[in-house]
């Protein structure tokens, strides 16, 4: 996986809050807030470090300084690696009961079973819908939408 990489300055100063006290406490609720701020966007956070900086002190002379900083990183967009596909479920499947022996059977006797390189179409799967809908109350549906508000009917009132 390839990531990017983001690098702020850690806190310096504390962040007032309600219920938080003392300077470490205020400290503390600093650093959270800055890193919960980055996760928010997708930012993990790796580790602190104390690096030296050289500045200038007066015209001519320079003195080191050690600041702290934060480092984050995230997958990047473009890595086909960070791309993780999720399956989509209907919410109430879990819910609905498998079909009874009984109505399978008989809509399986009056459609020809599949063969193996035969793929299930949507004009098959209103079919096979409207016959078990048909068997089960004698209706006749001829749209999906139809059927499976008739099915959820019956199951509502199993």
């Amino acid at each position: 996986m390839i990531y990017e990489y983001k690098v702020v300055p850690a806190p310096t100063k504390g962040q007032k809050a309600r219920g938080v006290k003392g300077a470490e406490g205020k400290f503390a609720n600093a650093l959270e807030a800055k890193m919960n701020e980055l996760a928010a966007d997708g930012w993990e956070f790796i580790r602190t470090e104390t690096l030296p900086s050289e500045e200038r002190s007066g015209l001519t002379s320079t003195a080191t300084k050690y600041r702290s900083v934060m480092v984050f990183r995230r997958p990047r967009a473009d890595d086909p690696s960070a791309f993780q596909p999720k399956e989509l479920e209907h919410p109430k499947a879990a819910e609905l009961p498998a079909p009874s022996a009984a109505t399978s059977t008989s809509a399986k006797q009056d459609e020809p079973p599949l063969k193996s390189d035969e793929e299930v179409t949507p004009d098959r799967a209103v079919d096979s819908l409207t016959q078990e809908t048909a068997n089960e109350d004698g209706a006749d549906v001829t749209d999906i939408s139809e059927a499976l508000k008739k099915r959820a009917e019956t199951t509502d009132q199993s």
